[in-house]
Formats: C-alpha cells, structure tokens, sequence
C-alpha cells in the first residue's frame, strides 16, 4: 500500500516513479469508496488522478503555486496533501470541502467552485512573484470547458501581453457536466483527431532531439517548420496566438509521460499551455459510462452503481420547472430556453428534447447567457433563463445593464435558492434576494411549492417586464395545506393561509411550509399565528401587510436568503417609508456570511429555519426585535 504512506507531497516523491501507476489505482478506490458514502464530485476526480499525481511528483508545493479551476477535480490532490485520514469526512458537516478551501490547507491558496476563475488567480500569483523577486512556479489545472469562459479568455489574453512565466494545463475530457459544446471544444478535438499533425509534430520532435548539438538558429528554424505545419493543418493555432508555446496533446493518464512534459516544461520560460486528454469517470465503469450522472452523486452502491438507498423520490422543483416549461413552449411558440451548460442540472434537457430549435446552452457563460436572453426578449420570444442562483451572480452587470435597463421580459429562473448542502460556501444560492430586489423593473418571486412554481412561470409568461423565481434544490421541506381557498395569483400579491392573533408570520418561497409547521408548535404554547405566503419580494403586497398592522403589532418575517438586504429588509423599509409606528418586527433568514457545508436540513435547523427554531425564536427572543 503506497496511499497510506503519504500525509504530504514529499512522501509522494519517495515512491518509485515506476509505481505511481500502483498509487493511481490506491488512490480511485479509496475515491470511489468514500464517495459511494458521501457523494461527490466523483467523475471528474477520477479522470484527474494521474494529473494530480504528476504535478505534485514534479513541483514542490506549497511553495510552488498549483491551483484547481473549479475544484470539483481535486479529490487525489486533497488525499496527496496532508487529508487522507480526513478524507472519509468530505463534504459532511464538520468535515472536509468537496472544493479547494484556503482555510483547510495551505496546498488550496484559494477557496474555489465556480468556473474559470482560476487563470486570472494565476497570473495574479505570478506578477505577485516577480514583483517580490520570487522563483517559484504557478500552474494551473483547467477543463476544456471552463477554458471557454469569457473570464479565461481575458486571462489568457494578458498572460500573452505580459509573457509571464506560468503554466496551464488543459484538461481535455470532452464533458463539463453535460457535453462541451462551443468552437473551442471543436477546434480541440479536432486536433485530437487529426493523424497528420501528430505525426508531423512527433517526428519533428525526434528529429530535432538527433541533433547532437543544435543552436538557437536550428532550434528557431525547427520551430517556424512546425509552427509552418500547424498553420496548415491546425488554423489559427489558436493557444500559440495568444502568447503560449502550445504542447501536446499528451495522454493525461500516463503518467511517464505527464511527468516527462513537466520537467521539461517547468525549466521553460514564458506562458506554456500543455494539453493533457483524459476520461471522465476513468477507473469505475459507471462514471466512465454515465460520466454526467457521476458528475456530482449522492451517495451510491459500489457494485452496482445506482444509489445506495433506494426509495420514492419525491417530486423536485427542478422536475416541476421542467415540465411547466415544456407545457408552455407547447402552447406558444414564443418560449426559449437558455441554460449556462446546465440542461440537466436545471431541468431544461426535457424542453430540448421537444423544441431543439428553441432551446440555447451557451456553455459555461452566464454573462453572454443574461445579455443573448435579452436580445432574444428584444427580437419578439419570451426567455426563461434557468441558471443556478449562486452562478447568476456572474451576469450581475448584464441583468443590470441589458435586461433591466431596457425594461425586457426576460424570465429568470434561478434552481438551488438557499441551501444547497454538501456543495457548500461556494454553490449556497444565499444572495439572490438581496441582489435582486434592489433593481428598478425586475419582479421578484418565490412560490411556496411546486405547484406554485407552475403558477408564477405561467404568470411569468405573460408579463413583460425582468422577472426572477426562486426555488430551492430538491422537494418541498414541509407540504403546504391550508384550508382556505385557493385564489388566482397576481403579481406583487400574497395570501393569508392561516388565521391567528398574535403574530403574523410573513413566510417565502421554501420557508412557508416551515412556518405552518411552526405556528402548530406555537399553538401549543398558547400563542396563535397568522402565516402570510408572501410570494413576492417586489413588488411587495403594502396593502396587506398595511391592513394587518391595524389588527397586529408583532410581525416576523422568514426567508431562506441573507438577512441583509432580503425580504425582511423589504417590509422594515416599507414601514419605515410609510410611518407605521408601534410595531414590532423580527427578521428570520441566513446571516451575513459564507455558509460551509453540511446536510440542508442540518445547516437550516442549525440557523433556527426549521419549525422549531421559528418556533424558538418567536417566544423565546421576541423581545429582541426592531421597534418601528
């Protein structure tokens, strides 16, 4: 057993090279296992191991910068870096990140989760270097289809201009969650696939390595023949245009070979791009086969493949966007769907299925996503944006600038509002509210069930103005029954589900069934609460709340978002602006800080937004709230 014997990098470079393949196969099995427990970032781990290996055999970190786009790839690195007997706690609550974290290591020089982001740190970290005379090495790991962001491309751009001393090394796999797509992923395979370039580039490179004891002159003149070659048969050696000296592609999972490019590479000066092809999932043959389902799994049976406890799964928004979606883009022609490489992951897969012609994945792009979404509004069709809240926040200047400046009836559909558990600080969509609601024309929405959800898209539908809904992962915490009647859903309109004289519960989204729940706790305890369904954040339903402070004088509200500038803040503001006096209030909702990682129901009964807690927090600190 080689795995056991390493708590750092070090220990890894005192192992044979000739048995790194040993450690590779150690490594996948102690990946597959633990993740079948926890679940995970399972697939592109897998397809990452030989690369993690490598990097860390041939640079001596910490003090050489490596760093992880993503990080959703990085479990052989978290295992080679001092946290194997930590790993078995990966993404569980108290336990280690399922992302590079800065606070858990200082092999993770940043905490990460999003895409692309990585380059721009690099080259930041070599400037930093040079700045301060230093001389160590910055590589970067990335996929092929983070390296089609918009972020990456600006990167790359000025690495190019300032001719750092900096290497990337582009994971080649094909697949992001769902299938790459774009002219980059193309033009990539397409070299992958073309046995002239790779046989010109091969025996151009024996050639010269023949030559005993070439000059710069031979060397130079080397060089302009094979870049002569690309030319032709590769256009627009597009990495070499840019600023790079361009290697490979290389076979990511042998690693002779990785390790070989590598030292050669780090005594080079100047930006290197090395092109590593890997398979996603490598080592386990589900991942291998179904490497999207395997992107990111809940926990699994080994032998099988499929989940580990099998049950009835119960109906997720996700589910209920889809098909609301579908119904609508049957009904007008009108409906198109755009998604940030996330078809899957936001339910969109089933309307692309029906209405190819009417469905856009722009790839990892929510910039481009928001600002192509409004000039689709622009030219007469009617966009649902489906994007997960936390990666919204990447077009924030879009839907600012091209969505609501213009006034267009862009409808954003914004999946994991809230907690999303396991994923952690990086993926929690705890900013939408506040980000949201402070924009002049954008409509603010979060329905309290699925069936609401169906609602609010049909009502989305016929408006023509920005429009935001926010759902949270997964199923409903609590079934909302009430026995009033059910009534039409207007916007900027709520709807009182339950009766009760001494404090209104003004509720939203994922935090109404909760708050029924928790006005039956308080019923036993003497006190009897009326539960709003708010609905909306913006408009805000005044009328109502204006009318129930004539009967009321103790008001709470709850949301699944930051406290700070969220929906509570929209009804403090809204009494403040119209003097209503004698009030009190408390605001429920998430802190103002980056929430780590653990089961939802265990973060949120940890943050007093269970039944309970709301309970709790109504007799027990009641007195704490604001006075108006």
């Amino acid at each position: 057993m080689f795995l056991e014997k390493i708590n750092s990098p070090e220990d890894l470079k005192k192992i044979n090279q000739g048995d790194l393949p040993k450690l590779a196969e150690e490594i996948r099995q102690d990946i597959i296992h633990v993740t079948s427990l926890t679940g995970g970032h399972i697939a592109s781990s897998l397809g990452a191991v030989e690369l993690a290996i490598a990097v860390h055999y041939v640079l001596n970190a910490p003090k050489d910068k490596i760093l992880w786009d993503v990080g959703h790839q990085a479990y052989a690195h978290k295992l080679l870096t001092g946290r194997r007997d930590h790993f078995k706690t990966i993404r569980q609550l108290g336990g280690i990140s399922g992302f590079p974290n800065r606070k858990e290591s200082e092999y993770d020089h940043f905490t990460v989760g999003h895409s692309s982001t990585s380059v721009s740190s690099a080259l930041g970290l070599a400037v930093a270097r040079d700045l301060a005379g230093g001389k160590e090495k910055v590589l970067v790991v990335i996929g092929d289809a983070a390296m089609g962001n918009g972020m990456a491309f600006e990167a790359m751009n000025h690495i190019g201009h300032l001719k750092k001393d900096l290497i990337i090394i582009l994971n080649d796999n094909e697949l992001s969650i769902s299938k790459t797509v774009g002219a980059l992923s193309s033009y990539l395979n397409d070299i992958l696939v073309n046995p002239i370039y790779n046989k010109v580039h091969n025996d151009l490179e024996k050639l010269v390595k023949k030559i005993p004891r070439f000059g710069f002159g031979a060397y130079r003149a080397a060089r302009r023949f094979e870049e002569g070659v690309k030319n032709l048969i590769v256009p627009g050696i597009f990495f070499e245009e840019l600023g790079f000296r361009y290697l490979g592609p290389i076979d990511g999972h042998s690693i002779d070979e990785l390790i070989s490019k590598l030292r050669h590479i780090v005594k080079l000066k100047g930006p290197i791009l090395l092109h590593a092809v890997t398979r996603k999932g490598k080592g386990y043959k589900y991942s291998e086969e179904y490497p999207s389902v395997f992107h990111g799994s809940g926990p699994f049976d080994m032998e099988s493949g499929r989940k580990s406890a099998p049950q009835r799964e119960k109906r997720t928004f996700t589910q209920g966007f889809s098909e609301k979606i579908v119904e609508l883009g049957e009904r007008r022609r009108d409906i198109v769907g755009v998604s940030a490489a996330m078809l899957d992951g936001t339910g969109l897969d089933k309307f692309a299925e029906k209405f190819p012609e009417r469905v856009f994945d722009v790839g990892i792009a929510e910039a481009h996503a928001v600002t192509f979404a409004a000039a689709l509004a622009k030219g007469g069709f009617k966009p649902f944006v489906a994007i997960y809240s936390t990666f919204l926040q990447r077009a924030y200047d879009q839907i600012i600038h091209d969505v609501c400046l213009q006034d267009l009836g862009v409808v954003f559909c914004l999946d994991r509002a809230g907690l999303v558990g396991e994923d952690g600080v990086t993926h929690n969509g705890t900013f939408d509210i506040a980000y949201m609601r402070h924009i002049p024309h954008m409509i603010v929405s979060a329905p309290k069930d699925i069936d609401e959800l169906k609602e609010i898209m049909d009502l989305a539908a016929g408006v023509n103005q920005p429009f935001s809904i926010r759902y949270p992962r997964g199923a409903e915490l609590v079934p909302v029954k009430s026995g009033k009647e059910k009534e039409e859903i207007r916007v900027g309109k709520s709807e009182v589900l339950r009766d009760g004289r001494h404090v209104v519960i003004l509720a939203l989204g994922s935090m109404v069934g909760v708050s029924m729940e928790a006005a039956k706790l308080l019923d036993k305890r003497g006190i009897h609460a009326c539960v709003v369904n708010a609905r909306f954040v913006k408009p805000l339903d005044k009328e109502l709340i204006e009318d129930l402070t004539k009967s009321h004088k103790k008001f709470v509200t709850v949301e699944e978002g930051v406290v700070n500038g969220g929906f509570g803040s929209a009804v403090l503001e809204f009494m403040d602006q119209e003097s209503i006096k004698g009030v009190e209030l408390k605001m429920i909702g998430l802190p103002c800080e980056f929430i780590e990682h653990g089961k939802r129901e265990e973060l949120l009964r940890r943050l007093n937004l269970n039944p309970e807690g709301i309970a709790d927090v109504i007799t027990g600190t009641f007195h704490f709230g604001i006075t108006i």
